[in-house]
């Protein structure tokens, strides 16, 4: 018989997972048993900035070794098994393995892409985005299963090459990152060096309007499409929009006279959540087309004393400074900027020739720096992704690694770490 997971070798068997595991059911308090939270990076102590229910005193135990898994669609790929004692959220699925079998093979068996979309295919729903997959769907999938000695080669032989890929993934991010130190350096240190024939003035005195987005839907709108920028829109690193898609169709003629862009405007981010990325993000609109721009945007016009390329560097050192955290305001538990009250801050501008001379330097440094840092990225990714063909090969009997010595090695997880891995992303937390 072959399933989702293809031909297997001989010596294998196929059960399904209710013959494997059990599922666990008990009840439990968050104040009894910690808090878990399950990641596209496996199961982890919850974080601090995860969103919480208010259901602590209904949560479902999870033991060292259960393999627990998220039930719904927009969390694919969340699981894996626990290294903890513990509790998470009734959405989550907690299964017992039955008989003494390795739980880490189940780690990687159940967590690469052909069972991730296997299980999704068993659940049900209105639209993808509500989709779910049960415990009484999912226990009726089939699962290959080599011989105990089998299980505990694979484990060690994906624990020892996951190691050395994660620690090549883990090298290029750190270059990443210095490259990106660089290359914010660079940009602060051209902005705001202050040379003779440089003057203080405040930036509102170098801007020519500030509007803030808000758009909807309109019944009595004119019926043409325009494009919409959003926060999700922002290109930080390059500092300019993307090539959005997103479009909006029906919206009033006002609309357009208030949030219409103009080439060379300047986006800033003024509402967001996370210490980990602050708001006061900005971007150039940079685009021949026109486009409208959305809530929690504001939209900064420059005037003729200033390059607005200049001046969208400016912002990104004010930003890198952490200047632009004087004016939060986060009473409501949102990070607010008070964008008017962060143009009254004073800087620096040297004269207009100047600013485009450095201008074209920070376009030409900083460009060099971006082209560094996609190479990495794709080597990032193409390591990723080989990551994932050599478990899904392994677990699956494709590849067969009874043969191979294994080096002493230290344990490893398909993330790197919780701060440089984009599995374990706060957003990518479930805790519902």
């Amino acid at each position: 018989m072959s399933g989702w997971f293809g031909m297997l070798p001989e010596q294998w068997k196929i059960f399904k997972i209710n013959e494997l595991f059990t599922e666990r059911r008990e009840k439990v308090s968050d104040k009894e048993y910690a808090p878990l939270s399950v990641s596209k990076g496996g199961i982890v102590l919850q974080i601090s900035t995860v969103a919480k229910t208010n259901a602590g005193d209904n949560r479902k135990r999870v033991c060292i070794g259960d393999f627990v898994i998220n039930s719904r669609s927009d969390r694919r790929g969340s699981s894996g098994v626990s290294k903890y004692d513990g509790s998470v959220s009734l959405i989550n699925i907690v299964l017992s393995l039955r008989e003494q079998h390795n739980p880490r093979y189940f780690h990687y068996l159940l967590r690469n892409h052909a069972f991730i979309e296997e299980y999704y295919r068993y659940g049900r729903g209105i639209v993808a985005d509500l989709w779910t997959t049960r415990y009484t769907e999912m226990k009726t999938i089939y699962l290959p299963l080599p011989p105990r000695a089998e299980q505990d080669q694979i484990v060690g032989y994906l624990n020892w090459k996951v190691l050395l890929i994660n620690r090549l993934i883990a090298a290029k991010q750190r270059q990443i990152a210095l490259l990106a130190k660089q290359k914010q350096a660079i940009i602060n240190n051209a902005v705001t060096r202050g040379n003779d024939g440089w003057r203080y003035t405040r930036l509102i005195n170098l801007v020519a309007s500030v509007k803030a987005g808000s758009w909807g839907e309109d019944e009595n709108g004119n019926g043409v499409n325009l494009a919409c920028i959003r926060v999700a829109d922002f290109d930080f690193e390059r500092l300019r929009v993307k090539n959005t898609t997103y479009t909006i169709r029906n919206y009033s003629q006002n609309v357009i006279d208030k949030l219409l862009l103009s080439k060379n405007d300047i986006l800033i981010e003024k509402s967001g959540g996370g210490d980990k990325q602050p708001v006061g993000r900005v971007v150039l609109f940079d685009k021949d087309s026109p486009a409208l721009y959305a809530n929690f945007i504001e939209a900064i016009r420059s005037n003729e004393n200033v390059n607005a390329v200049f001046l969208v560097y400016l912002f990104a050192a004010m930003y890198y400074n952490k200047r632009n955290r004087l004016y939060f305001n986060q009473t409501t538990g949102i990070q607010n900027l008070d964008v008017k009250g962060y143009l009254r801050e004073s800087v620096s501008i040297p004269p207009l020739t100047e600013q485009h001379k450095i201008v074209a330097y920070l376009d030409e440094k900083c460009a060099a720096i971006d082209r560094l840092i996609v190479k990495l990225s794709n080597e990032i990714t193409l390591f990723t992704e080989y990551r994932a063909r050599l478990i899904s090969d392994v677990v699956t009997g494709k590849l067969d690694v009874r043969a191979v010595a294994i080096p002493k090695h230290e344990m490893a997880e398909e993330s790197i770490t919780a701060d440089n891995d984009e599995s374990f992303n706060s957003e990518n937390i479930t805790e519902d």
